[in-house]
């Protein structure tokens, strides 16, 4: 327990020194006193198990990661302006259930978040305990649970569970 929230705090304090860009003793202060109590507000929440924290290649997979949401965030834009420029694509929406390999409730609050964020999808719901979710889809594409998790799901969990598990 104390464990993960001296990560968090290690955490908090670096991103605030980070985005800050400065050295003096009223930022370095006010850091340790916001990463404090971010520390403790939420130390358990972020971390399951604090040491993976410490393993470069998580940071590295991160990195991937904001490149394939980009991307993926950036063809979901095309495809939406299209739908709404052009009446005569299709609009077929509707709520599909997908599943995924992701465990943690880290992981898959990130799944679930980085979906809503993709235009045209929207995270409705999460089942923990058999690891699906419910998606609002713009455009439903099939109800199969399998061919859904593959088109909406597939390229953003094997990178997540790379960093989160």
């Amino acid at each position: 327990m104390m464990r993960s929230r001296t990560v968090t705090f290690i955490i908090c304090f670096l991103m605030w020194m980070l985005l800050s860009f400065r050295l003096d003793w009223q930022h370095l202060a006010v850091g340790l006193i916001v990463a404090l109590l971010a520390a403790l507000a939420m130390g358990e929440m972020f971390t399951d198990s604090a040491f993976k924290w410490f393993e470069p290649k998580r940071y590295l997979w991160f990195f991937v990661y904001i490149f394939v949401f980009t991307w993926e965030c950036f063809k979901a834009n095309i495809d939406v302006a299209f739908r709404v420029l052009s009446p005569d694509l299709p609009i077929n929406p509707g709520i599909v259930k997908v599943k995924t390999i992701l465990k943690t409730e880290t992981a898959l609050t990130f799944l679930a978040n980085f979906i809503t964020l993709t235009p045209g999808t929207l995270s409705v719901d999460i089942d923990r305990g058999e690891g699906e979710l419910y998606i609002h889809w713009i455009n439903v594409r099939t109800q199969d649970v399998e061919e859904a998790s593959r088109i909406i799901v597939a390229k953003f969990e094997r990178i997540l569970k790379e960093v989160f598990e």
